[in-house]
């Protein structure tokens, strides 16, 4: 695909969360004349995020081999689904090879990290999959974005409209981060406060969450048996 345009590239994948993909769809969106985001999946059909809403592709990944910046959101255990997926991990590992960023948002670090991308990196993710990110040779720092080299990552969800802000600086200007966030009209201030980290542990991921993770956790050691490396990463969980 030819064009003068920088593309921005999110990619889809089935299970992924939304807003992972939306907040910052929507901040680099507004960056206006020299930039296109777009977003891309396998196929360029209804994709299903982990809510069962479905979002349809701009393109599929044959259509959109070389995007500038590619930007992979995260999920729940969709994340390792997409990971002992061969066709994706290729595609990530051949776009990201050669797009000027490669970023991610929540567990899309871990993907990224799979694709052999940030192994002795610093990088974040969200904070209940740490662990995981770390299995995987990364060297993970507790911040809302963290940026090493040509790679930018975002901790969970909420985090990657911080992140987008920050690239849409890097990528235009501070100037025209600002005016972005002030069009979003991004000034969160929680109704409840900022969240209690003392929670943020394993055993309190099931009151966020509608089934408790070491069940998830182990319905996947099913759903990867034949891949004994991504495997590797449940055991002592």
């Amino acid at each position: 695909m030819k064009t003068d345009e920088k593309i921005i590239a999110f990619l889809l994948y089935p299970g992924l969360s939304l807003l992972d993909m939306v907040g910052p769809y929507s901040v680099l969106s507004n960056l206006g004349r020299g930039y296109r985001t777009v977003v891309v999946g396998e196929q360029a059909d209804s994709i299903p995020d982990d809510f069962g809403l479905g979002i349809t592709p701009h393109f599929s990944i044959d259509e959109m081999p070389e995007p500038d910046i590619l930007i992979v959101p995260g999920a729940d255990l969709a994340t390792f689904t997409t990971m002992a997926n061969d066709k994706l991990m290729n595609y990530i590992r051949t776009a990201g090879e050669k797009a000027e960023i490669l970023a991610s948002v929540c567990t899309g670090a871990c993907i990224l990290a799979a694709a052999g991308f940030l192994q002795g990196r610093k990088a974040t993710t969200h904070w209940a999959y740490a662990p995981y990110l770390e299995k995987l040779g990364v060297d993970y720092v507790k911040e809302r974005w963290v940026e090493d080299g040509k790679f930018i990552t975002a901790a969970g969800v909420s985090a990657g409209i911080d992140m987008a802000l920050h690239l849409a600086a890097r990528l235009a200007d501070v100037d025209a981060s600002k005016a972005v966030q002030l069009y979003c009209e991004y000034d969160p201030p929680p109704p409840f406060g900022g969240p209690d980290w003392t929670m943020a542990n394993e055993a309190d991921i099931s009151r966020a969450s509608a089934v408790n993770l070491s069940e998830r956790l182990a319905d996947m050691k099913t759903v990867l048996a034949n891949k004994p490396d991504l495997l590797a990463l449940f055991n002592d969980n």
